[in-house]
């Protein structure tokens, strides 16, 4: 993961002053409540997510304060966490981490750090899911072809913790040699896009121009954008999207020029309480942000001004929300591990036992080995264990929480062994099926390339390539994990691998224990498995794992 932009260390909350960017990389070291609200109102600190997770930690700040011989005063806490969560109205992250935060009080403070600290961590794993979602649906939208997208505002690892959400997916297609040039807004009036995003985009290496917010419109008419990509501080009921101003204007421009706009945020950005987006309190900033910058003024004095901080954006004109569940379907469910484990199952359990049966019959599933999951929203559907898969059926399955692995079903079954591999994969992708297989060669090739000492085997030149999702069509690096006797572990490798590499591709090997692939839908992780056997065949047929491509093959 991506160096975060937020950490707790030595009881204070550290961060990057954005006031300073793009000039001084300057840390701010937050000690006391009176500091996590000025950093929020004066964008020291800024980004939903960010100022999610700065809260949660203020609220430790304020019960830290508030304690006396290890007794915390309740009533103080609750609030100057009032007093936080009033910082910036718009923004329903904010509210989010300072309640998740309080709602431990009654525990002790120990809980409420551990929850905050929680949430630090679960941030990077939730945009890059969200990330790696977004981009692989605007690769489906869009040409195939390096693709010219335009961004408004700063959605990176400094407006979240680690990674971004909407740059996040530009980081992830440009690690996938899929990006040709990202067009940013400049943001005004307090240009978080020329000072923050520019400097992001320089920072990660991807080819950006700047332009002013009024001639995005035009570089669309121009065929200069293939989509729009943008983040969100709030998401309400009826699927209207609260952004910083100037959103609006670049969704009514990319529906008149028939453009893709897909916003990139995390769930906890939902608001399903609030109905419409007409229902939310946009926040007001000071006129200095208008009449002048940097201290000089650039309007006459007295000149009154209209400067709200978000607009609102209607859901008919937004193409996908994208968070780390993937695309939302249905603005007003709550998408939760207690819905989605009530929720009809039996399509998702008869697809996964019809591709079990398939598999099984050519041999990669013999007996009780393999397994094959679905995710629902944040709970996932795997095949149960000690099962044959020549023989199952749509009610052979376990409904697992993603988070931790555990059933939350009351079926009694016990879920396939390999369900931490699964649910690794999930954490950490924006996958919706995960198929875990053995079959031979790829089998083989896992034993020999652990053997030989190395983690990573090398494919090029193989055609075949191209179906396994790598960055690149000619090669693909694919990582070989040890096989342990306690699986969990393995997950837990595989979970801490793709966390620090985002550019992996959707397989891998577990030496002498067969394959996994994934996918966003389950036919395409089972496409990935047979392509990654076909190759690992011919590379067996012909002793070479990487071929000549060119014109003297």
């Amino acid at each position: 993961m991506d160096q975060s932009s937020i950490a707790w260390a030595d009881g204070a909350l550290v961060t990057i002053d954005q006031r300073a960017l793009p000039h001084e990389v300057r840390e701010l070291r937050i000690t006391t409540v009176d500091e996590v609200i000025d950093a929020i109102k004066t964008l020291a600190v800024r980004g939903a997510p960010a100022i999610g997770v700065c809260g949660a930690f203020g609220v430790v700040i304020a019960a830290r304060a508030a304690s006396t011989d290890g007794v915390v005063d309740a009533g103080r806490v609750e609030a100057e966490a009032a007093r936080i969560a009033d910082a910036r109205p718009t923004a329903v992250n904010l509210a989010w981490g300072v309640q998740r935060t309080l709602a431990k009080l009654p525990e002790g403070l120990r809980a409420m750090l551990d929850e905050a600290l929680d949430m630090l961590a679960e941030d990077g794993r939730v945009n890059l899911a969200a990330a790696t979602a977004a981009a692989d649906l605007i690769q489906r939208l869009c040409a195939d072809r390096p693709l010219r997208l335009l961004t408004h505002c700063n959605t990176g690892r400094l407006a979240t913790t680690a990674w971004g959400t909407a740059i996040g997916a530009l980081r992830v297609l440009h690690q996938r040699g899929a990006l040709a040039e990202v067009i940013v807004d400049e943001t005004r009036p307090l240009l978080q896009g020329a000072r923050l995003t520019a400097w992001e985009m320089a920072e990660a290496g991807i080819p950006h121009r700047l332009t002013i917010d009024s001639a995005a419109a035009w570089a669309m008419a121009t065929e200069q954008v293939d989509a729009v990509v943008v983040g969100a501080d709030r998401i309400t009921a009826d699927g209207a999207v609260a952004n910083k101003i100037g959103t609006y204007m670049l969704a009514i421009a990319a529906q008149h020029h028939g453009i893709p706009f897909i916003v990139v945020a995390p769930e906890s950005t939902r608001d399903i309480s609030t109905a419409k987006g007409s229902d939310i309190v946009v926040e007001q900033r000071a006129a200095a942000e208008v009449t002048g910058f940097g201290g000089v003024a650039t309007a006459p004095e007295g000149t009154k001004t209209f400067n709200p901080a978000f607009d609102v954006t209607p859901a008919e004109l937004v193409t996908a929300v994208v968070t780390e569940f993937g695309v939302l379907e249905d603005p007003a469910a709550a998408r939760t591990s207690a819905s989605a484990a009530t929720a009809p199952k039996s399509a998702a359990g008869a697809e996964i036992a019809e591709i079990a049966r398939g598999l099984y019959a050519s041999g990669w599933m013999p007996g009780t080995a393999g397994n094959i999951s679905v995710r629902q929203g944040d709970t996932a559907l795997v095949t149960a264990s000690g099962l044959s898969k020549g023989e199952l059926t749509a009610s052979d399955m376990v409904t697992v929480a993603v988070v931790d692995s555990k059933p939350v079903d009351a079926s009694g079954r016990r879920p396939s062994a390999e369900t931490t591999i699964h649910t690794a994969v999930y954490r950490t992708r924006g996958a919706d099926a995960v198929v875990h297989v053995h079959p031979p060669h790829a089998t083989a090739v896992s034993i020999t390339t652990a053997g030989s000492g190395v983690t990573t085997a090398r494919f090029a030149g193989y055609e075949l390539i191209k179906g396994l999702g790598s960055a690149r069509p000619d090669v693909i690096d694919i990582p070989v994990f040890p096989n342990h006797a306690d699986v969990p572990q393995i997950g837990a490798d595989i979970e801490k691998y793709l966390t620090e590499h985002p550019e992996a591709p959707p397989v891998l090997f577990i030496a002498g224990h067969g394959i996994t692939a994934w996918g966003p839908s389950l036919a395409q992780a089972r496409d990935r498995a047979e392509c990654l056997e076909a190759m690992c065949q011919l590379t067996t047929l012909t002793g070479h794992r990487e071929i000549p491509v060119g014109d003297h093959v």
